[in-house]
């Protein structure tokens, strides 16, 4: 008679009431025999016949909570107990049982009124049988109902309850596999990052420069030179060698930025963020060059966290990103019409949540040498502004 799984305590609750209706029958059986009852014969065998039908229905599967079957069930169990009610007064004490019965397999607009009819039907038996009519012929039957719908009725709050706590933990194991999941792709992606970065102004950059020096070597140098054939191919495996690290660079880029260039990926960003509640649009300002992979990576990270802050937080309507290129710094602004935020709320989103977008920002803005401004109103929107100086010399693309 259950569809949900229930502590083993609802089990030995359930062996406790099968055992109580079946002992209460018969009691009622015995006495008809014991005090002289008439027709103590049909007593015992509308007893039996209650018995077995209480049985079956315990042990029939198809009985559950709210079906249909279980309403027939109780409704057949009632008719048998209230032709046992005219036959004997001792059966109003299976009225208790019932209770729990009804309350258990009906809906509660449904149970509470078969509860009362019931406790109305057990008194009536008293009259009934002429049997002296006391205070506790009333307070009986309706004490027991009250008792039976509190246990009820507080079981059931206190099994929801566990249930929603249950969930929740759920809930929270399953969030800190995904924190932990998330924190470890982080961790793998800023390692690449920094990889790239190193090689990059470390490796990247010491090859350009040794093959400068021997171009200009070379250059210095007679071609019949002995020398100049060594130098030839000291610069070739220097270039060799520098097309092998920007190739290591590029395969520790992010994948956004793999088939393509900064504004491109972003493009991308812009049309996966763009829903029908928000609309995300991309714009190039001046003449495009060639960024270092930190660069990049920084740039597009932040767009990345911006929008997620936006789709998150803001909830507005439309946000816009812009890549600007000028003579000595490359920008990025990200900027949204949604609820914006206060002076007061901490810098973890646009609703200040305390998260980490704003600061791993910031952070990535001074590893470069540049700087992040975040302008936001209540009701105002956010702007999120990333400025980088270009490296020294660059003219259109990577001197490295």
């Amino acid at each position: 008679m259950e569809t949900r799984a229930h502590p083993p305590v609802a089990a030995a609750l359930r062996l406790c009431l099968h055992g109580l209706m079946l002992g209460l029958l018969a009691l009622a059986a015995a006495k008809a025999v014991s005090d002289g009852q008439a027709h103590p014969g049909a007593v015992i065998v509308a007893a039996c016949v209650l018995a077995a039908v209480y049985v079956a229905g315990a042990a029939a599967p198809f009985v559950q909570p709210g079906t249909r079957a279980g309403a027939a069930w109780l409704a057949v169990l009632g008719v048998l107990w209230a032709a046992l009610l005219v036959l004997s007064p001792d059966a109003l004490w299976v009225a208790f049982p019932l209770y729990f019965l009804q309350l258990h397999l009906l809906p509660i607009r449904w149970s509470l009124p078969a509860v009362a009819v019931t406790a109305a039907a057990a008194i009536a038996s008293f009259l009934l049988h002429g049997q002296a009519v006391t205070p506790g012929t009333f307070i009986g039957p309706l004490l027991g109902a009250a008792v039976a719908v509190a246990t009820v009725l507080g079981y059931e709050a206190l099994f929801r309850e566990s249930e929603r706590r249950r969930e929740l933990i759920e809930e929270l194991v399953a969030t800190r596999a995904e924190l932990a999941e998330a924190e470890r792709a982080a961790g793998t992606l800023a390692e690449r990052e920094r990889l790239a970065r190193e090689i990059h102004d470390t490796l990247a950059q010491g090859l350009s420069s040794i093959q400068l020096l021997l171009r200009a070597a070379e250059r210095t140098l007679p071609e019949d030179a002995p020398a100049a054939a060594h130098v030839r191919r000291a610069r070739e495996a220097a270039q060799d060698n520098l097309a092998e690290a920007r190739r290591f660079v590029r395969a520790l880029t992010p994948p956004d930025l793999e088939n393509g260039s900064l504004a491109a990926a972003l493009e991308r960003l812009s049309a996966r963020t763009t829903t029908p509640a928000l609309t995300v649009q991309f714009a190039v300002s001046g003449t495009p060059v060639e960024l270092p992979t930190p660069y990049e990576v920084a740039l597009l990270r932040t767009a990345q966290s911006a929008l997620a802050n936006t789709v998150r937080h803001a909830g507005a309507r439309r946000a816009e990103i812009t890549l600007s290129f000028m003579d000595t710094s490359v920008s990025l602004d990200v900027v949204d019409d949604g609820r914006g935020f206060g002076p007061e709320a901490p810098a973890g989103g646009d609703t200040g949540s305390g998260g980490f977008g704003l600061p791993a920002m910031r952070s990535r803005a001074r590893s470069l040498g540049g700087t992040l401004s975040v302008e936001s109103a209540p009701g105002q929107g956010t702007a999120v502004a990333l400025t980088l100086p270009l490296p020294v010399g660059r003219t259109g693309q990577d001197a490295a």
